[in-house]
């Protein structure tokens, strides 16, 4: 009996056990992290001030950005065999945390699913991941530990309002035109018929969002996207369950969502510019915006000149552009996310490791 016992307590106790720890990146805020783990995770990121955003994936391969699929009208079948092509050979998790570090980054932020809904960590939900590709490898996993041992926060973007894979997304019909990209001919992949059908995205989502809390259990939180996408049929997104969900895994992990689903979450996120606002047509997205208006807030833009993906004829923004972006952040009081779109083999284009060098470089000499 008490040999069960000792078990018992040895595999119900791992997730108590590992929220009790308190993550390498926060090292610093360990007595507040006992009392209160999310406060001090906070607190951390409103100090942080600057992190390295990655948008990588099976789109890096044709070098036209990440909404490739839709703005070209790939067919599913089509995209979905770049899977056999992936081939992340020069995608160093070591070469980028130390990159981030020379830039004086605090914190790394990672597609681990885009809109394509390619995963590029271990997934049992389906086929569709880096681990199943002939690499072979979890790509989040090794980034994840390269983040622990050098004490950075390491953020997960998912993509939770759109999937151009699933076949129970909603439909285009459904009042968003980038749900589903246009195509002219019924693709055999979409099962979706009625909105009750979208309930079989929504498990596959949270049983995602469950794998990269389980297995990356000191992540700093979880990034989701597209707003527009909850916007256009918030009613059938439940986001309080989602959030829960994701807060009773991870006692610390934070939320964003753009500039906000529905007011809860702990920090907003608008893209290139400080108060820009979307959605405004609708009234939960002037609810939210309300409701996130005061919180902290971290902008995100992108080293190239479109795209955040890597886009072979975009042109690479130059250290004085990107250093008075980081300039305006900080009268702000804003965190600057700055991204990559790696190569298609994984490595940082050779302009944006100068530029981030520079960066880091001056920040050291404003310190």
């Amino acid at each position: 009996m008490f040999k069960f016992l000792i078990i018992g307590i040895l595999i119900f106790g791992c997730d108590d056990l590992n929220q009790s720890k308190t993550p390498n990146y926060l090292s610093d805020y360990g007595d507040l992290y006992k009392s209160n783990p999310r406060k001090a995770n906070l607190e951390w990121f409103k100090k942080s001030k600057i992190g390295l955003f990655i948008h990588y994936g099976l789109y890096s391969q044709l070098e036209k950005g990440e909404w490739v699929q839709l703005r070209d009208t790939i067919p599913v079948s089509d995209y979905a065999r770049l899977k056999e092509t992936f081939n992340p050979s020069n995608f160093d998790a070591d070469k980028i945390t130390d990159l981030a570090i020379s830039a004086g980054m605090k914190y790394i932020t990672i597609t681990s699913k885009h809109h394509d809904g390619f995963s590029l960590f271990d997934t049992k939900q389906n086929d569709f991941n880096s681990i199943k590709s002939p690499a072979g490898r979890d790509l989040i996993g090794e980034l994840y530990n390269s983040c622990k041992e050098k004490k950075i926060g390491l953020f997960l973007y998912y993509s939770y309002a759109a999937d151009w894979s699933h076949p129970y997304f909603y439909s285009r019909l459904d009042g968003w035109s980038n749900a589903r990209p246009a195509y002219k001919e019924n693709q055999k992949e979409y099962k979706y018929k009625t909105r009750e059908d979208f309930g079989n995205y929504i498990k596959f989502a949270h049983n995602q969002l469950k794998e990269l809390l389980t297995q990356y259990p000191e992540i700093a939180g979880i990034w989701l996207d597209p707003i527009m996408g909850y916007y256009a049929n918030h009613e059938i997104f439940p986001i309080e369950e989602t959030y829960t969900l994701i807060r009773s895994i991870s006692k610390h992990a934070l939320i964003s969502f753009k500039q906000g689903a529905n007011g809860d979450e702990d920090f907003s996120a608008p893209e290139h510019n400080f108060s820009k606002r979307v959605g405004s047509q609708y009234e939960v997205a002037r609810i939210a915006y309300e409701l996130n208006k005061l919180k902290p807030k971290e902008v995100c833009t992108s080293l190239q000149s479109r795209h955040w993906g890597y886009d072979k004829n975009a042109k690479h923004k130059n250290f004085d552009d990107v250093f008075n972006y980081y300039l305006d952040a900080i009268k702000n009081d804003t965190n600057l996310l700055l991204n990559v779109g790696p190569l298609p083999d994984g490595s940082i284009h050779h302009e944006d490791i100068i530029t981030l060098t520079k960066l880091g470089e001056k920040i050291n000499e404003l310190q």
